[in-house]
């Protein structure tokens, strides 16, 4: 399809074509920077150290180490580095759910603004009416239906994606931290003789 075949395609569709066509843009843009961003966090990498579970690992390690922690503070260090991990792979999901509930909406007033354009050039041709007119009328009404779903469900498809692996991630950090926390003594006497 060429560009003015396109621009023709979007402007039989109305405003609310263009509007579709704008999220569709959207939702591939979200996509892919996600798909970039998740790549380079080491969401896919099997070296270790490359994954958020294995930097929230080396934080508990490290935090563990440090002799200005206790065992609570720690815990709340490798917290707070947790949640900075897994928001950060949440990131673009809202704005996905944005497109995928919006989408079909503006599809649904595009046919009905379509019908009633389509009932209005019925009602002007009085009784000389052309099944044609009401025929191409309707076809291009339900264009934008078909058009808001065909971007709301791959931008669906990619907030079930994203949300499963950043809880597939956070699972792999809570359990890597608890590996650490459970295999790293924490001595508190030695830290706070009083509390002995």
């Amino acid at each position: 399809m060429g560009f003015n075949a396109l621009v023709d395609f979007l402007t039989k569709g109305g405003p609310a074509l263009w509007a579709i066509a704008v999220l569709s843009v959207l939702t591939v843009a979200v996509g892919l920077w996600r798909v970039s961003g998740l790549s380079l966090a080491g969401v896919w990498s099997r070296k270790l150290g490359a994954r958020p579970s294995d930097r929230v690992a080396k934080v508990a390690e490290d935090a563990l180490r440090n002799q200005d922690f206790d065992g609570e503070m720690a815990l709340n260090e490798v917290t707070r580095i947790a949640k900075r991990e897994v928001s950060e792979m949440r990131r673009g999901i809202r704005a996905l759910e944005l497109i995928a509930a919006i989408a079909p909406l503006i599809g649904l007033l595009g046919t009905v603004l379509g019908m009633i354009r389509a009932f209005q050039a019925l009602q002007e041709a009085g009784s000389a009416v052309d099944p044609s007119i009401l025929a191409g009328g309707i076809w291009e009404a339900l264009l934008t239906t078909a058009a808001g779903m065909a971007v709301a469900i791959p931008a669906s498809v990619l907030v079930s994606w994203f949300e499963s692996i950043a809880e597939q991630e956070q699972a792999r950090m809570e359990d890597r931290a608890v590996q650490v926390f459970n295999a790293t003594p924490i001595h508190r006497s030695d830290r706070h003789p009083e509390a002995a």
